[in-house]
């Protein structure tokens, strides 16, 4: 028996400190069962390589728990340690026997899966345990050991009767993390952390029905047998290739990782490269409504099968952040900061290679089955605006498949629209306005009154339209977008004749400041408009430059300028008959009625008649019917 103290190697402790910490102590049975599963993984590298010969049996991992005893038992059939090498890479702190053994057969080890890098991992086992037991034995022809640590410096090393190959770490949980001592939280860590590990990992038994032959009478029973119970997937689906999986996989591999999550998938997008860095995954489009707060954190991040974070901000563009899926690298440290990730060139890069491969994947669905990608947009539009809005090089490569479907159900990319809308479409100033609506039904007779008159209307309703707007009017020669319910559409008439007023102008001097009179706590400006007599005799416009600011603000963004009030236009159709009666009626008292009518007419078609004022509306209308 030998005892001594710990060697902190410290010219290589702290730089870990400075960049790496772990906040959570559940990260132990992480840190644990990677230590288990990279000793398994050397053992069949070894064994690849001929160094060892013979079968290596079952390699399986176990975890247990004895409540009664206080302790959590990690087991592996993995390559074991000799004394001279508990010594080594247990006594001297930092000393990380991966990256050794990486260094040692690094021709033939690079894709091996070794996980360990840093050595640290295993004393992440003293933030719940007042002591640790390690019993190993090498697969060298060598006595096995037994070493003891209560987390001073202060070991104790001995000689092991242990027969079998692998090591058990023996955790003696403290008072204070008596949560770990429970089956349903080491359950719970290990369908969270070690979920996809490569190695199979057993905890407790379950019970197992033998299915009947299918000659059995029918009154035979089915019996059932005890199984060990494999928590873990060790052959997920993103480590294969893609030609090897069929759609069918792909979307149970889904419900795999979201067993609550009852719709499927719209289509996946397959990540595999190993140059200049190493990245496989698979990401899912879902089905997407047009609310920007859907929740995400769905995309897992895992380094060769251990689970990191579902925080992929920095690695995964944030546009992308609206899927769900996987993304496993070995290029990405267990412990990551955020100021780590913005300054690390690998992460960029992998960034910008994820929103390079999103991009040709939804390149390549429009090309192949355009009208399938079509009954799809609704589905994966935010995300593609988002992308375009955010990304400029992702806004390059969706020019070719964003696109523009107008409320009559077409679908235009950005040069169709420009091309068929340029001939009817260009104002005065020769330049091509494309109208909008946000709303079928709330600018519903905006729509009608601009296809009257031979308009094609978009249909763009996703909540960040306003910004991507800006974009695209900034990018583009002699475009702009207008809301049909705005104050441009009477503006595009150019090849029209001008409307003649049938009333005269001092008829239309008298006529304002009736209107003025009555409106004036509205803060409405009153225009007068010659438009076509089956028009409504009032209709409200906003000035597009104030919606827009306002629509930014509300989803961030635009020009800081305070709660800004609603601003109308109150456009005065002249040649309408009812106008003409609010001009030529003889009492004050019937004007006035005429003009709120008509004004609150106008506000209903603009969804803004709500409260005392629709039911003073209401009770109008009925005086006026009586």
């Amino acid at each position: 028996m030998s005892t001594g103290k710990i060697n902190v190697a410290v010219e290589n402790i702290f730089p870990l400190i400075k960049k790496f910490l772990y906040s959570d102590h559940e990260i132990f049975l992480r840190e644990l069962i990677s230590n288990a599963t990279d000793a398994t993984t050397k053992l069949t590298h070894l064994s690849s390589l001929g160094e060892i010969k013979g079968d290596l049996g079952d390699l399986t991992i176990e975890v247990k728990v004895d409540k009664k005893a206080k302790k959590v038992h990690i087991i592996d059939k993995g390559i074991g340690m000799t004394q001279e090498e508990v010594q080594k890479y247990i006594n001297e702190v930092a000393f990380s026997g991966a990256e050794e053994f990486l260094e040692q057969y690094k021709d033939s080890a690079k894709d091996s899966g070794i996980i360990g890098h840093f050595g640290l991992g295993f004393y992440s086992a003293f933030m719940v345990s007042e002591k640790v037991e390690i019993i190993t034995k090498s697969f060298k022809d060598e006595p096995a050991a037994h070493w003891s640590c209560d987390g001073s410096p202060e070991y104790t090393l001995e000689a092991s009767d242990k027969k079998t190959r692998g090591t058990e770490i023996i955790l003696h949980i403290d008072k204070d993390s008596k949560e770990f001592l429970e089956d349903s939280k080491i359950r719970e860590l290990l369908t969270k952390y070690n979920k996809f590990m490569p190695v199979p990992i057993k905890f407790g038994t379950r019970e197992e029905t033998i299915p009947l032959p299918k000659e059995a009478p029918k009154e035979a029973k089915a019996e059932t047998k005890t199984v060990d119970n494999i928590i873990n997937n060790p052959n997920p689906a993103w480590t294969k290739k893609p030609a090897d999986l069929t759609e069918e996989e792909y979307k149970s591999f889904y419900r795999e990782l979201y067993p609550m999550q009852f719709e499927e998938p719209l289509f996946n997008i397959h990540l595999n490269v190993d140059y200049p860095f190493n990245l496989t995954g698979i990401l899912y489009f879902p089905k997407l409504s047009n609310d920007l707060n859907v929740q995400k954190d769905r995309i897992q991040l895992y380094q060769n099968q251990v689970f990191v974070t579902d925080n992929v901000e920095g690695i995964v563009p944030e546009f992308l952040t609206l899927l769900r899926g996987v993304i496993d690298s070995p290029d990405i440290p267990l412990n990551v900061s955020r100021s780590y990730l913005q300054a690390d060139g690998a992460v960029k890069k992998i960034s910008n290679y994820i929103t390079r491969k999103v991009g040709d994947k939804l390149n390549s669905l429009f090309k192949k089955d355009r009208k399938a990608f079509e009954e799809k947009w609704n589905d994966i539009k935010v995300v593609i605006e988002y992308g375009m809005l955010s990304e400029d090089k992702f806004f390059e490569k969706a020019e070719s498949f964003a696109l523009y479907p107008t409320t009559d159900g077409e679908y235009f990319t950005f040069e169709e629209l420009t091309e068929n809308l340029k001939a009817q479409h260009t104002d005065k100033d020769d330049k091509l306005v494309l109208l909008y609506a946000s709303n079928t039904e709330e600018q519903h007779s905006y729509i009608v009154g601009a296809k009257n008159k031979g308009y094609k209307v978009l249909l763009l309703d996703s909540p960040i339209i306003g910004h991507l707007i800006q974009k695209l009017e900034g990018s583009k020669e002699k475009i702009t977008f207008a809301r049909v319910d705005g104050d441009t559409i009477e503006n595009l008439i150019k090849k029209e004749e001008n409307k003649v007023s049938k009333l005269s102008e001092d008829e239309k001097e008298n006529l304002k400041p009736l209107i003025e009179s009555v409106v004036k706590e509205s803060g409405y400006t009153v225009q007068l408009e010659a438009m076509d007599s089956d028009a409504l005799p009032f209709v409200l416009t906003q000035p597009e430059f104030m919606r827009r600011m306002k629509e930014m603000q509300r989803t961030g963004g635009g020009m800081m300028m305070g709660n800004m009030p609603d601003m109308f236009n109150l456009v005065v159709n002249t040649n309408h008959e009812l106008v003409g009666e609010i001009l030529n009626t003889k009492t004050a008292k019937k004007r006035e009625r005429l003009i709120l009518q008509a004004l609150d007419l106008a506000k209903l078609s603009q969804n803004q008649l709500k409260g005392e004022a629709l039911t003073k509306f209401i009770q109008r209308s009925v005086e006026m019917i009586k």
